[in-house]
């Protein structure tokens, strides 16, 4: 598949995740008729919000199956916050309060409004004053914006490395290649999309230029989020189509064909409207 505003969909976690992203599913959150029901008598808040943020009568949590670990809260968090984007748990333009959310994790409030604040930072979220956080819409053009500044990227730095790399240190990326079609056999955007990210940033950090991997991979994660209004992210068959193009780039270049690799590398990053 190619990466365009149709395809570049895909957080998230991955196997980043861990349990976390296994067990944790991010609750509905509820629209006006609920808060209203809730501010009548006899209704209230949940307990838990901090930092004046209102849950507006949320529905109470049940615990996952296994609570994170309190290793590395914040970070198995945002993994799992962003494997939601990918798959579209997290809706466009839902609004989510961090309690809630923490209540999800079986943990404070705290880790999560970090990890959500870090999203903020990332374009994929925005603070709303006294409720939380609105995950942003995205529109086709925009997607599409993305995916040509990940050609220009990314590119001519393909390019360039086909013409200096031995071919012996693209074959050290096989099993970062093959891990991509096992991540899309597997039919989770949110798998593969770690995986595919894995494979760009192993090809891009050959440039010895640090750099360019962080901006390109920063890139390439806004890529992967679905539009507003996209009825459900990437499918099976198209992971399995853009994985498959990373094996068959993967042999044009140890086999030292330019032309293959022009026309593969090409068709990866071709934009469409």
């Amino acid at each position: 598949m190619k990466h365009s505003a149709q395809g570049a969909a895909g957080t998230g976690a991955g196997a980043g995740t861990g349990a976390a992203a296994e067990a944790v599913r991010i609750p509905v959150q509820p629209g006006a008729a609920d808060r209203a029901r809730d501010r009548a008598p006899g209704g209230g808040e949940p307990d838990g919000p901090a930092r004046g943020e209102h849950t507006h009568g949320e529905p109470p949590v049940s615990r996952p199956r296994a609570l994170v670990r309190r290793s590395s809260v914040r970070g198995q968090i945002l993994d799992a916050l962003r494997s939601a984007l990918v798959t579209g748990e997290l809706r466009p333009g839902g609004v989510y309060s961090a309690p809630v959310l923490g209540e999800r994790f079986g943990v404070s409030a705290t880790p999560v409004r970090e990890a959500m604040q870090q999203l903020a930072l990332e374009g994929a979220v925005e603070v709303v004053p006294n409720r939380g956080f609105r995950v942003l819409e995205r529109g086709d053009r925009e997607l599409a914006e993305l995916a040509e500044v990940r050609a220009l990227i990314e590119v001519p730095v393909w390019l360039r490395l086909a013409r200096t790399v031995p071919a012996e240190h693209w074959a050290e990326l096989r099993p970062l290649a093959e891990a991509t079609v096992r991540a899309a056999s597997s039919g989770c955007p949110a798998t593969y999309a770690e995986a595919d990210r894995a494979f760009h940033r192993a090809v891009l950090a050959l440039a010895g230029n640090e750099q360019l991997v962080r901006i390109a991979g920063d890139v390439h994660r806004r890529a992967q989020w679905p539009p507003t209004g996209s009825p459900s992210v990437r499918g099976r068959a198209d992971l399995v189509a853009d994985a498959h193009q990373h094996t068959a780039l993967l042999d044009a270049l140890i086999a030292g064909d330019p032309d293959a690799v022009r026309a593969l590398v090409g068709d990866h990053f071709t934009v469409t409207s």
